[in-house]
């Protein structure tokens, strides 16, 4: 059966870029002021993220779109002072494969910071922290599809660390993995390496270091694409 639940409230703000003709948009991913929430329902309730109905106004008309609503996510390329990045082999069973991965997790502990679960990701899988943490990417994994946001952070003077965190389920059987950058890089062009995550965080760390590591970001910045991001998962 289907459970509706209440629309989540949209911005009324007037839209962030001007559709003029002959007018040329900012390169800028902008949250749209168009899409209002008619009617939202929840198909299935699972228990990492959940599927959604949304029935919205758009333009003249009204258009009906599935989607899953998921909470986000935080990923973390760690980096030794030899350019190595760590690496873990996970089983996946979608994609019925054994791949390579950056640490990552969900953004599921109620009121915790993107930066405050990268930390605690890294700890959790890897049984590292870091000394020197920036912000190396944001990305929409598949819009198309999900509400999932991703932030990605760089950490960098690594050392070893206890916990009491126990892995269980896939996580028991995580195989680290120390690689020199450059390979990594090489993999992924060769299409050894095929996680989105891992390749673009890997591709921006090559572009960052190429430049001096001037474009990385506050690791605190506000994540506003996440608090945008449609259902309940994210909010």
């Amino acid at each position: 059966m289907l459970t509706p639940t209440p629309p989540r409230a949209v911005s009324n703000q007037p839209a962030q870029q001007s559709r003029e003709p002959g007018h040329e948009p900012e390169l800028a991913d902008a949250l749209a002021d168009d899409g209002r929430v008619l009617d939202s329902e929840m198909l299935v309730r699972g228990h990492v993220w959940d599927i959604r109905r949304d029935r919205f106004a758009f333009g003249d008309t009204e258009l009906v779109r599935d989607y899953m609503d998921h909470p986000g996510a935080v990923a973390v390329l760690a980096i030794d002072a030899d350019d190595r990045v760590l690496l873990i082999q996970q089983y996946r069973h979608p994609i019925a494969h054994r791949d390579w991965e950056i640490p990552a997790g969900l953004m599921d502990v109620q009121g915790e910071s993107g930066l405050r679960s990268a930390q605690r990701e890294l700890a959790e899988e890897a049984d590292l922290e870091a000394g020197r943490w920036d912000l190396l990417l944001d990305l929409f994994l598949s819009p198309g599809g999900t509400s999932e946001a991703m932030r990605v952070f760089l950490a960098r003077d690594v050392s070893v660390v206890e916990h009491d965190y126990v892995r269980g389920e896939e996580e028991a059987e995580l195989v680290p993995r120390w690689v020199p950058l450059d390979e990594v890089v090489a993999a992924v062009f060769a299409g050894r390496v095929q996680n989105a995550v891992t390749v673009s965080a890997v591709l921006a760390a090559h572009a960052a270091r190429a430049d001096g590591w001037r474009t990385l970001r506050d690791p605190e910045l506000p994540w506003t694409a996440r608090e945008a991001s449609r259902g309940e998962r994210s909010s």
